[in-house]
């Protein structure tokens, strides 16, 4: 495949990294990328690659229809990969509507764009629609989603991405649309917007806040280093098989208060503080709604019939991104101002 390559979401967390492996990969694809700039989306992402002649940036939002049609029309993109999304469990339990809209009508806008440009003639075309692990429920004890485990959401987060892998499907059974999609575990590393778990910690640790723990802490996660699912994105669009599911995780299961504990013991160590100093700072809080109790992935499919790995350990990971968080605290005080917003005034409008 080659040609030009629509990357939704690609100034977010996984999508700059998606991007950048792109743009610095493949020199002969043209890159568009398209977002519409929310709270998580930050063009000092990719400052290292912006000016790259094989990359381009559109201003735009996947629920605007009319938009997604003149974008494809004037592109004739040649493949799809879609990241653009609300994800935050936390933010679709105060706002499910922006989930709905955004999850569900964006996809839809641009399976129609895709579609209506294609025109029945996809040969050498892939829309790849990128998801979650949490469509599949809770899990318990013991046991690992599958590719044909029953999806059972049970937030409208993880709602809204389950009623997007069914439409993406649904094209592909209708209207024989070339579709591949993959579920992904929590991803982390570095440009994470603090909202989420590790950026969030990190930046109360070393300004000395509280780290609020949900309920008893006991809730498991499989944690990936988002630099192994930005391969991964690359192996499955170039190599997965037409209409398939590929279930991509860290092979890594870990409790989030043993998380914290370990983060906090190498914050301390980072920091040169007193070993415990920062554990001292976690604080139980009142367990949110409808919280899943464990996820974890199984990856085989992925690993045997592609040769995906994730290449760094758990421990690897977390100090890279620890020394990202520590080398860029002038890119997380930008982000938890929204000065960053001034960046995109500046290059532009």
């Amino acid at each position: 495949m080659s040609g030009t390559l629509l990357i939704t979401g690609g100034a977010g967390f996984i999508g700059s990294h998606v991007v950048r492996l792109f743009v610095k990969k493949y020199p002969d694809y043209k890159i568009v990328n398209l977002d519409a700039l929310t709270y998580a989306g930050n063009l000092e992402n990719l400052k290292d690659i912006e000016h790259e002649p094989n990359y381009s940036f559109v201003k735009a939002d996947i629920t605007d229809a009319k938009a997604m049609y003149q974008l494809f029309e004037e592109h004739q993109f040649d493949g799809v990969i879609h990241l653009a999304a609300e994800s935050h469990v936390d933010r679709s339990i105060t706002n499910p509507n922006a989930f709905l809209l955004t999850n569900i009508m964006g996809t839809a806008n641009l399976l129609n764009a895709a579609r209506s440009i294609w025109k029945g003639n996809a040969q050498g075309k892939r829309f790849y629609h990128v998801s979650t692990d949490e469509v599949y429920g809770s899990l318990g004890e013991t046991g690992y989603f599958l590719e044909t485990t029953p999806y059972d959401p049970q937030s409208p987060y993880s709602a809204s991405k389950a009623s997007s892998d069914h439409i993406v499907r649904a094209y592909g059974n209708t209207y024989d649309f070339p579709f591949v999609i993959t579920n992904c575990s929590n991803n982390y590393g570095p440009n994470q917007f603090p909202e989420k778990l590790l950026p969030l910690f990190f930046n109360n640790i070393r300004n000395n806040k509280p780290l609020p723990v949900y309920g008893d802490g006991k809730y498991t996660r499989d944690w990936l280093y988002v630099i192994d699912h930005a391969r991964a994105i690359d192996l499955v669009y170039h190599e997965g098989k037409s209409a398939e599911t590929y279930n991509i995780g860290g092979f890594n299961e870990w409790q989030n208060i043993e998380l914290v504990k370990l983060l906090c013991a190498k914050m301390d160590e980072k920091l040169g503080r007193e070993p415990g100093t920062s554990a001292k700072l976690i604080t139980y809080v009142k367990d949110r709604p409808g919280h899943d109790k464990r996820y974890a992935i199984d990856a085989n499919k992925i690993k045997n019939e592609l040769g995906w790995t994730p290449s760094v350990t758990f421990e690897e990971g977390l100090s890279l991104t620890i020394d990202w968080y520590m080398a860029n605290e002038e890119w997380l005080d930008h982000v938890t101002s929204g000065d960053y917003q001034k960046y995109y005034q500046q290059q532009y409008t």
